[in-house]
């Protein structure tokens, strides 16, 4: 077997081990060592190329833009606990109650608003479906769409700023996080509504799917009622602006002054500050999220680890190369690289999450997106919207596992009139992927989705450039010199002819 043969069948290997369902950070690191050593006995590269291996675990451990990674999470995982949703749900479906698909319309909403508050898909997916899933079986809204609208509505987190995808995203790309929160806000936001115009289609076209909320079972009304949902929503607006204005993650917005940790450190004081605001600020509380956030850190840390096992030894059989000759072949160009890309990371997000696919194939697509000029920029925000679509599919998807163990808990305890079948709520899910996978076709083929937020990339035309130094006219030494001068008291050069014998 050759170096060239040992490549393909070390990335097949690869999709193997990680459909073993051992954990992947350790299984991966147990392959990459594993070929590694295959790879020094057929003499592809010498012992010492695995000596590099320490100085690039500890080259990772040392990047300040991963410490944002625990901060952001810290965030999420105190406002996910502080009665945010709760409030948010409560004053949202009495606004939109009235109106028919109402709930569907106020569980989008407060699914985005959360999203760029928290962060976190399990988190939100639980939250909203408690509140939320009795009340719409009460009021007999359509149960798949019941299912679809809160799963579909809590992924939308990893595409929202500050999503933790995002943060990954601009590290393995090497580019600015902020940028990547500017670009992911067009997509977040057409999201939101293609989520918001299938409601209003159902609505209309089967009206007792998504029927209004009666009069009667409406408790605030008039000014109390917005006050009280302006009690949720703008101070969480005023830490969104203020955390991802000071990074330079908003749109309009061209200087930071504060780095992403710095930034997620402030969010996640904010974070404490609104809680409190809740009276919901608690030592049980402050354990919890520290756990979650201990919980999240290390794993995301053991899975680098581990890609950059494998991608060391893969680099190192010139498995790069394979992948970018594979790749930059494609038929189509830019625009068939993308759309094998987008399928390959669509099924592969059947089995893996959002960080395991950022951290082992994203730099594998890099480069070989780099030299065929697409912007990285768009080219991550592109793989995010399509990885939102790991928690929604089945029936592997974890928001509908959150979902089937959530409604099972609630059926149990007497809240829900009925038990959920599982298979309504894959059914369920369906016409959501369906319209994720829909933002992908636009994101592609309409890359100002992307691009319409970011910074304008000023072109400077080389040939126009000059180069002028301004001259102070009393400065003698900067004049141009006289000739005269300078001819004048040297002696006359001799004549050759004269000098020959």
């Amino acid at each position: 077997m050759t170096m060239e043969q040992f490549a393909p069948l070390m990335f097949a290997g690869l999709i193997v081990v990680l459909l073993i369902g051992f954990p992947v950070a350790f299984s991966l690191a147990a392959y990459g060592l594993l070929c590694g050593f295959i790879a020094i006995e057929a003499g592809w590269f010498p012992p010492e190329f695995m000596s590099a291996l320490p100085l690039n675990v500890f080259g990772i451990l040392s990047n300040d833009l991963l410490l944002a990674i625990p901060f952001f999470t810290l965030m999420g995982a105190v406002l996910e606990k502080c009665g945010l949703a709760e409030d948010m749900l409560d004053s949202m479906g009495q606004l939109f109650g009235p109106v028919r698909g109402g709930l569907g319309y106020s569980v989008i909403i407060v699914g985005f608003v959360l999203g760029a508050i928290t962060g976190t898909v399990a988190g939100q997916v639980i939250a909203m479906a408690m509140i939320s899933l009795p009340v719409m079986m009460r009021y007999r809204y359509d149960l798949r769409y019941s299912t679809g609208v809160l799963a579909a509505s809590g992924t939308i987190t990893q595409l929202v700023p500050p999503s933790l995808v995002l943060i990954v995203m601009a590290d393995q790309l090497g580019r600015p996080v902020g940028d990547m929160y500017k670009g992911a806000w067009g997509p977040a936001i057409l999201q939101v509504l293609l989520f918001a115009a299938y409601t209003f289609v159902l609505s209309r076209l089967r009206p007792a799917a998504v029927p209004g909320v009666p009069k009667e079972a409406r408790t605030l009304s008039g000014r109390a009622l917005w006050l009280k949902c302006l009690r949720g929503i703008v101070p969480s607006a005023v830490l969104i602006f203020a955390v991802l204005g000071s990074m330079g993650g908003l749109p309009g917005m061209d200087h930071a002054i504060a780095t992403p940790t710095e930034a997620g450190a402030m969010g996640a004081v904010g974070a404490f500050l609104l809680a409190a605001l809740h009276r919901r600020l608690s030592w049980p509380l402050l354990r919890d999220a520290l756990a979650g956030t201990m919980r999240i850190t290390a794993m995301v840390v053991f899975i680098l680890i581990g890609s950059r096992v494998f991608s060391l030894v893969f680099q190192g059989v010139d498995g790069g190369k394979w992948v970018e000759h594979m790749l930059s072949g494609l038929p189509g160009g830019q625009i068939g690289f993308l759309i094998a890309v987008n399928v390959f990371i669509f099924f592969l997000a059947f089995f893996l999450d959002f960080f395991e696919i950022a951290f082992i194939i994203l730099p594998l697509l890099a480069p070989v997106a780099d030299k065929l000029g697409i912007d990285l920029v768009w080219f991550g925000v592109l793989l995010c919207v399509n990885m939102q679509t790991s928690f929604m599919h089945p029936p592997f998807g974890f928001a509908l596992f959150y979902l089937r163990g959530i409604a099972d808990s609630l059926f149990k305890s007497g809240t829900l009139p009925r038990p959920v079948p599982s298979r309504d709520i894959y059914l369920g899910a369906l016409p959501w992927v369906m319209l994720q996978l829909l933002l992908v076709v636009i994101v592609i083929f309409v890359p100002e989705t992307v691009t319409v937020f970011l910074d304008k990339e000023e072109k400077i035309d080389l040939d126009k450039v000059r180069i002028e130094m301004p001259v102070d006219p009393s400065d003698t030494a900067a004049s141009e010199p006289d000739l005269d001068e300078l001819f004048r008291d040297r002696p006359p050069a001799a004549d050759p002819a004269a000098s020959a014998p």
